[in-house]
Order: structure tokens, then C-alpha cells, then sequence
């Protein structure tokens, strides 16, 4: 299987191959620049899933692999974000930010001597976001919409060629969770860049993924992949019409079989 994400029947245990089975015979492929979301029932393997795919665990079956390497170790050109922003305290908006940048190589090597560019491109990243005047708050001073646009931008601080997102906005009201539907609308089409969605919400799975992965009870595996072919750009408006509403339905139809 051929991809720029790739799993290719992949099982993997907690606790070794004798353990609980997360996930069995995992195999999706997502393309270069697309848009993809992942749903399931709790519990699915969703975001065994993610940590496959970035190289923070290995299979004891099967073959991951990213922009046509086997994922062997982390995986440097991936840039996450997930449920709660987990920002330093200690550190201003800007700060956060620039955290990843004194971790990942090469970046951290160049960090010093070029500063000035790097904190230029975090204070762009800001205000494709709307937190122009925002970078030297601290993260108590921010709403939590507020601070989960800035752990967006920290995640594609030092230009991932992925980004891998794992509910990033459960925990936010609905008005705010559509705001950032919008950003992340935005920032994937200004980039390009292959992002992979894990989601409870069927409406943000459609609103935002090219093509969207349903996936069995545990241990999950795909049962279900449906091209979304709504034109783009999309409005929230679109999340009214009776085509968007029947493309909802039939995933939640897909997820409640697959619970039973």
C-alpha cells in the first residue's frame, strides 16, 4: 500500500503481542496534502492509531510508514496537537510556541542564531489565527479557544510536512469548536501540508476531511472509507443542508453497527 501515511496490516498489544489487542489488521492509506478524519466507537484504537503513525509505538505485526520511510523511530516531519493544549504556564504565548524548536534538530541547532526568524514566523502563525497581539500572554490569560490556537501553531511551528491531530477540540463549547474548525479549514489549505483528524464529532469529520476512516470496535481496524465530495472551500452554512446531514447519519449508522 502506497500512501504518505501508511498502514499496512498492522495489529498492535499493549503489553506486548500477548496483550490486550488494540488495534488488528490496520490497514489505510492517506494521500499526500489530504485531508483525512478517523471515527469510531470509544475505544476503537483511534489514537493507537496516532502514535503508530508518529512513531511514539511500533506494531508487532504489519508495516507503518511515512513519506515512504518505515517508521522506525518518531517522526521529525510530524507536528501534533491534541484534546488539552498542555502550554507551559511559565512561558508566554510566543514561548510555547518556541518550544518545539529547541527540541527537534535541526532546528534547535540553529535556534540561537536565528531567532529573530524563527520568532517572526511564530508571531505569523498567530495571526493566521487571529492572536496577533497575544504572544506575550501567558497561558492563565487566555480562553481556552485562545489557547488551543496556540498549541495549533505550535504544532506547525517548525513546518511539519504532517500534522497529526487527536480530538483538539473536545473540550471546547460548540460556537468556539467551529471557530477553530475554520482555522484548521484555513491553515490546511494555505499549507498543504497531510493532516490526519482523530474525532468523536461526525459534523467536524465532514466539515473538514477529504475522506473520512470509520473504524470497527475494538480491536479496530477500517470497516468503512467515504470520500467526502462537498466542494470546497466549505461554509458552516453547509453543515445544514441535507446533503451534509445524510453524509452524518450515515457514518453515525456505520458506527452504531460497528458497536454491536
Amino acid at each position: 500500500m502506497t500512501g504518505f501515511v501508511s498502514l499496512d496490516g498492522v495489529s498492535h498489544a499493549y503489553g506486548g503481542g500477548t496483550g490486550t489487542l488494540a488495534v488488528e489488521g490496520l490497514t489505510m492509506s492517506v494521500e499526500p496534502g489530504e485531508f483525512a478524519a478517523v471515527v469510531g466507537p470509544s475505544g476503537c484504537g483511534k489514537s493507537t492509531l496516532m502514535k503508530l503513525a508518529t512513531g511514539l509505538q511500533f506494531p508487532f505485526k504489519g508495516t507503518v510508514t511515512v513519506a515512504g520511510a518505515k517508521v522506525a523511530a518518531p517522526v521529525k516531519i510530524a507536528g501534533m496537537a491534541f484534546q488539552a493544549p498542555t502550554l507551559l504556564p511559565w512561558r508566554t504565548t510566543l514561548e510555547n510556541l518556541l518550544l518545539p524548536l529547541e527540541i527537534v534538530q535541526p532546528h534547535r541547532r540553529e535556534l540561537p542564531r536565528k531567532r529573530a526568524e524563527y520568532e517572526a514566523r511564530a508571531k505569523n502563525l498567530l495571526t493566521s489565527v487571529g492572536l496577533r497581539d497575544q504572544g506575550d500572554k501567558y497561558p492563565w490569560e487566555l480562553s481556552g479557544g485562545m489557547q488551543q490556537r496556540t498549541s495549533l501553531c505550535r504544532a506547525l511551528i517548525h513546518e511539519p510536512q504532517l500534522l497529526m491531530l487527536d480530538e483538539p477540540f473536545g473540550a471546547l463549547d460548540a460556537f468556539t469548536r467551529e471557530e477553530l474548525w475554520c482555522v484548521i479549514r484555513d491553515l490546511h489549505a494555505m499549507r498543504k501540508i497531510t493532516v490526519v483528524l482523530v474525532t468523536h464529532d461526525l459534523r467536524e469529520a465532514v466539515f473538514l476531511a477529504d475522506r473520512v476512516f470509520v473504524m470497527s470496535a475494538r480491536p479496530g481496524r477500517i470497516i468503512v472509507e467515504r470520500r467526502i465530495e462537498l466542494p470546497r472551500p466549505r461554509d458552516l452554512d453547509v453543515t445544514f443542508t441535507p446533503e451534509f446531514q445524510d453524509i452524518v447519519h450515515e457514518l453515525r449508522g456505520h458506527i452504531v453497527k460497528a458497536r454491536q
